[in-house]
């Protein structure tokens, strides 16, 4: 095919760039590698839509949707049940001062871990209605909040909402490349590579516990509109803590408890099961078909416990799907990119690279894939998007050229999580604005300089790696 095998990557980095739309960017690459398949006007499209077919029918994207869907389902019906809002009102109850809210800021990471969406919306409210004492402008309290999301969940290898996607896109990218692999194990061995996710965690660590700003606590935005009277108040600045909900801590730390425990002891009997022994059969290739049963286990436990508290079937099996379906937008763009990747090896585009990138540098692939991927991701305002962009044509130079796979994989990885960090289109900075009532375009311009120094510093331990190995 030669170089007309680039020209979906081409087209969807262009078109997501332009519109600011991940999925439809996708839909149209995947479109026109179909009729560059087959350019009859109605064959290019029936190949089209067989690539997306073809991904969904392979069984590990089929355990990613089922993991995806029922993990929802559960943040769904923790919700309703009153969970968060019930952590919100203990936390908010208990403590009354900066240092005790960022302790708490923290150490709610061991069970909130799960999504970043998730970890704003529990730790947000807190920080919101404790404002008051807490010498921060509700910018710099933002930035604090942020930085135990993105960074902090794509560092932890289970029971996150990205760990399945994450998974799926080194495995879809590794058979592109036509390159061995265990996806889950290069997966493990990038984390430490992701230079820009540490980077922000020291940053924000540094804000939560060190900072000193002699200005008084006031919001230095400029939103055009009076103080609110209600600025510092927690209840209804999101959904899942309005005032109608019931307040039952419980219901959001025994669920987390359990999908976690039941994660590593299934992880650990599949790896047994599977003739292995000891930390080998803890972290095997079998791990998504762990957290699919354990979030599953758990969703049924949950909903047998609260219907004995005397809840509603009926409600709780709406609360499961309209949950569930919160994650639609996800499965959808994976669907794209599994469709992308079954396009992009019609067209043998791992050969294309093999033969027109194997004079760049094994050492110089990270770098330039970090800071690529970084103007991608900040400019479409998804992680997720970058990653299912990116990593097909990372892993791919990184074959060629001889780099190890573990460092230009995390380097697609840290870039993305600088636009989930950064960019003012991003869920987090959405999520977060709209919880502290900012303006989402001068608080992602209040981020942009700090998140840009943690890149800076990314790039050049990128670059220092090129001379070790």
């Amino acid at each position: 095919m030669g170089w007309i095998s680039v020209v979906p990557f081409i087209v969807v980095i262009i078109a997501a760039i332009w519109t600011k739309q991940v999925i439809p960017s996708l839909l149209f690459a995947v479109v026109v590698a179909g009729y560059i398949i087959d350019p009859h006007w109605l064959g290019g499209m029936m190949t089209a839509l067989g690539f997306i077919i073809e991904g969904l029918r392979d069984e590990a994207n089929l355990k990613i949707i089922l993991f995806l869907y029922a993990f929802s389902a559960l943040i769904g019906l923790v919700k309703m049940s009153g969970g968060i809002k019930g952590f919100v009102k203990e936390a908010t109850e208990r403590i009354d001062h900066k240092r005790g809210a960022f302790i708490l800021t923290w150490l709610s990471s061991l069970g909130t871990f799960s999504a970043p969406s998730f970890r704003i919306v529990t730790i947000g409210p807190v920080m919101k209605a404790l404002r008051r004492n807490i010498p921060m402008t509700k910018q710099e309290l933002g930035f604090v909040i942020e930085t135990t999301a993105s960074p902090l969940v794509v560092l932890i290898p289970i029971a996150t909402a990205f760990v399945g996607y994450m998974t799926s896109v080194i495995e879809l990218s590794l058979q592109q490349a036509n390159t061995d692999g265990d996806a889950y194990s290069l997966y493990i061995n990038s984390i430490p590579f992701n230079f820009f996710a540490f980077s922000m965690l020291i940053v924000g660590f540094y804000m939560s516990f060190f900072h000193k700003n002699k200005k008084p606590a006031k919001d230095a935005e400029n939103l055009g509109q009076e103080k609110r009277d209600d600025d510092s108040q927690w209840e209804d600045c999101h959904p899942a803590v309005t005032k109608n909900l019931p307040a039952q801590p419980w219901h959001l730390i025994i669920p987390l408890i359990s999908v976690i425990a039941l994660t590593f002891f299934l992880m650990y009997m599949v790896g047994i099961r599977e003739g292995e022994t000891g930390f080998s059969a803890l972290i095997n290739a079998n791990v998504l078909d762990a957290m699919v049963l354990a979030v599953v286990l758990t969703l049924v436990g949950f909903v047998v416990y609260l219907k004995f508290r005397n809840e509603k079937l009926r409600k709780m099996m709406n609360t499961l799907v309209d949950g569930g379906n919160e994650m639609m937008s996800v499965i959808v763009l994976l669907a794209m990119v599994w469709g992308l990747s079954s396009g992009s090896e019609a067209l043998e585009f791992a050969d294309v690279i093999s033969t027109s990138f194997d004079w760049i540098p094994a050492g110089f692939v990270a770098v330039i894939i970090f800071i690529v991927g970084c103007g991608l991701s900040y400019f479409i305002g998804s992680a997720w998007g970058t990653w299912g962009i990116l990593m097909p044509v990372g892993v791919s130079i990184a074959t060629v050229a001889g780099s190890s796979l573990p460092v230009v994989i995390g380097a697609v990885f840290a870039s993305g999580t600088f636009g989930a960090f950064a960019s003012p289109l991003s869920d987090d900075t959405n999520t977060t604005a709209g919880i502290l009532n900012l303006n989402p375009v001068k608080y992602a311009r209040f981020k942009l300089k700090p998140a840009l120094i943690a890149a800076s510093f990314a790039s050049v331990l990128y670059f220092g790696l090129s001379f070790i190995l």
